[in-house]
């Protein structure tokens, strides 16, 4: 049978990718459609293949009822909330998804690597000074910046990517805490704490790194950052949903010293230009912003989406 998938993603210049797709049937790429262009030609599409990182198509009721003939959604990611799942569910659609695929996300280093790159473009002014230095200016004395091994690092979370980013850290020195209370922590170099106030108190980073749940939807907010240190650096290249925009840029603008470097924006995907951060980062050197590159490396993109690649045609090889 010769199934018809829809790729609302860009793939074509990614290794193997269309090539897997390409032998499991007939594919139409669409590189970073609207919602409304994916609605006019999904109807008789039997899977959409798609990432949140770049497409800014919100796959919810809307898409899903206008797809008639759809048996399966495929997401070269391992977060799904660029999908409605509880509607998907209700259409008994399945979901292939990243998230349980230990071995292969396991093998991918490139959010935790960004989240690191952060961290220190933040601690030394690497954004700031070099836009001075285009614009003729050659002056240390305004970017002067903080050491490694001096600094308390705080990692939220230490699942894959905490974990990576904490012995990352660790390797420069760093005194490192972990707050997760469905984690152990076995590295002895590593302190974990019991709670997520000591943790917000004693760093001066603090760096998010959970997977979305109505548990950690909105958990940074004004509670926690009255806890955090006046100079504190914030990094989050989990999702920007963890935290509560508003609150934030009002800490960042009672606390000039205070900064914040996230590769995520809360509902980026639908509503990235409403973003708080985003419009207060238009005036502010306080804030870094990447768009959502974490995974976004040559080789943790031929991993997952030739993975996801796969999956989606094993998926179909069996429903044959």
């Amino acid at each position: 049978m010769n199934y018809k998938i829809l790729v609302i993603t860009p793939v074509r210049h990614i290794k193997g990718v269309s090539e897997a797709l390409e032998a499991t049937g007939e594919v139409t790429y669409l590189d970073d459609p609207s919602v409304e262009e994916v609605i006019s030609v999904i109807g008789d599409y039997d899977a959409i293949f798609t990432n949140p990182n770049k497409s800014k198509v919100y796959i919810g009721q809307d898409i899903l009822d206008a797809a008639k003939e759809l048996k399966v959604i495929c997401t070269a990611s391992t977060g799904t909330n660029h999908i409605d799942k509880p509607y998907a569910a209700k259409l008994n659609l399945p979901i292939l998804a990243l998230t349980e695929e230990r071995e292969v996300i396991n093998r991918i280093s490139s959010t935790a690597e960004l989240a690191f790159a952060l961290t220190m473009a933040s601690l030394r002014h690497v954004v700031k000074s070099h836009k001075a230095v285009l614009e003729g200016e050659w002056n240390y004395e305004k970017y002067i910046g903080r050491q490694m091994n001096c600094l308390t690092i705080g990692s939220i979370g230490y699942g894959r990517l905490g974990s990576m980013y904490s012995r990352y850290c660790k390797a420069f020195y760093s005194r490192v805490l972990v707050y997760d209370p469905y984690k152990d922590v076995e590295d002895k170099e590593i302190e974990q704490v019991d709670n997520l106030e000591y943790l917000l108190q004693e760093s001066d980073v603090v760096a998010i790194h959970v997977h979305v749940t109505e548990e950690t939807i909105g958990m940074i907010n004004k509670a926690c950052f009255d806890l955090m240190k006046k100079d504190v650096v914030l990094v989050n290249t989990s999702r920007g949903d963890m935290v509560n925009e508003i609150d934030l840029v009002n800490f960042l603008q009672s606390n000039p010293d205070a900064r914040v470097a996230t590769d995520v924006l809360a509902d980026e995907i639908r509503n990235r230009m409403d973003s708080p951060l985003l419009k207060f980062a238009k005036e502010s050197e306080q804030v870094i912003i990447t768009p959502h590159i974490g995974g976004m490396c040559r080789e943790a993109q031929e991993i997952a989406y030739g993975h996801a690649a796969h999956r989606l045609h094993s998926f179909f090889n069996e429903e044959g």
